[in-house]
């Protein structure tokens, strides 16, 4: 099993890259990973080891390039040769916390579109109050969506929640304004009517309000609509965090009672901090490729080395590309 990893991509890096590879090369014994990037710099927090490899390149993708001009003209970037080591069958997956959109363009022109999926969907697992999360695709690979391509979404999702996090008939939502069935707009509208006809275990429309409860194991929408419900997510996240914090700073008591509770405040972050459950996987490639979080720590790029990898072992494309062919 090798994996692909961008060493240059993301706030943190290389150094939270090169460390969050050395923790996932000292856990799985099977792994070995080519990490891309400024051999110098890489090799500042890298000692020798047989089972990690470096492929040297000065070119670098910056978060502020347009994707698609950056990818096609930047041919020896790192996140490029990333792609391509997957595309020669060098690597079996790749990681980035680089610029989004040039993964997502990287993964479609270089590393190729499964046949049969129309548009890839950009998929992370978000936290749930009952600590097992839920899978939400589509959150910004594309804005517009057609009914067939959030059926599409739910089965590449129910395969990934079957398949990599071990769910057994995983309960499919579809995002929308009401709980009812003849809820949404004619996007939703077409879709519930194909997802309810699907052998899919879909339990039908969930509202925004509702999805951290749990209440389903994948969750479907348009990218549009997606992104904006994950930022509002991420946002009123770090919001209630800061009140917390200022509300227990602010007397001599209120210090003594955060310390008294800060053990459970740990486990209330811990559990709400999506990067544990991995990076946001690229669904509808032909190998797994995996979108870390741009200020990623050596936990976050450990985590998506662990996805990356157990979506590798488990097939997941192949899994993904046999479904679809059996439906045409």
């Amino acid at each position: 099993m090798r994996i692909a990893v961008d060493a240059m991509g993301g706030d943190n890096a290389p150094k939270a890259i090169v460390e969050g590879v050395i923790k996932a090369i000292q856990t799985f014994s099977d792994l070995e990973v080519t990490l891309i990037g400024k051999e110098e710099e890489i090799n500042k927090y890298l000692s020798t080891n047989e089972r990690i490899t470096v492929i040297h390149t000065n070119e670098i993708i910056e978060a502020t390039e347009e994707p698609v001009r950056a990818v096609r003209r930047k041919k020896q970037a790192s996140m490029v040769l990333m792609a391509n080591e997957v595309k020669e069958g060098k690597a079996d997956a790749c990681i980035s916390a680089g610029n989004t959109g040039a993964l997502m363009t990287a993964g479609l022109f270089v590393v190729g579109r499964i046949n049969g999926i129309d548009r890839p969907a950009l998929s992370p697992t978000l936290p749930t109050l009952d600590g097992k999360g839920f899978l939400f695709l589509d959150v910004g690979a594309n804005v517009d969506a057609k009914p067939e391509h959030l059926m599409q979404y739910a089965i590449m999702g129910s395969i990934y929640a079957e398949k990599v996090r071990g769910i057994a008939n995983p309960r499919i939502g579809l995002l929308n304004v009401g709980t009812e069935d003849k809820k949404g707009n004619e996007l939703t509208k077409q879709a519930f009517e194909k997802l309810k006809q699907s052998n899919l275990n879909f339990i039908g429309n969930v509202e925004s309000r509702d999805l951290l409860e749990g209440i389903a194991d994948v969750v479907v929408t348009d990218g549009f609509t997606g992104n904006i419900a994950l930022k509002t997510i991420e946002g009123t996240a770090l919001s209630v965090f800061s009140m917390l914090k200022e509300a227990l700073t602010s007397s001599l008591s209120s210090k003594l009672a955060a310390a008294v509770l800060k053990p459970q405040l740990k486990e209330i972050k811990t559990k709400m901090d999506y990067s544990e459950y991995g990076g946001a996987s690229l669904f509808g490639l032909t190998a797994p490729v995996i979108k870390a979080h741009g200020s990623s720590d050596q936990n976050a790029v450990y985590n998506a080395i662990r996805q990356a990898r157990e979506m590798a072992l488990h097939q997941v494309s192949v899994k993904i590309r046999e479904t679809v062919a059996e439906m045409e």
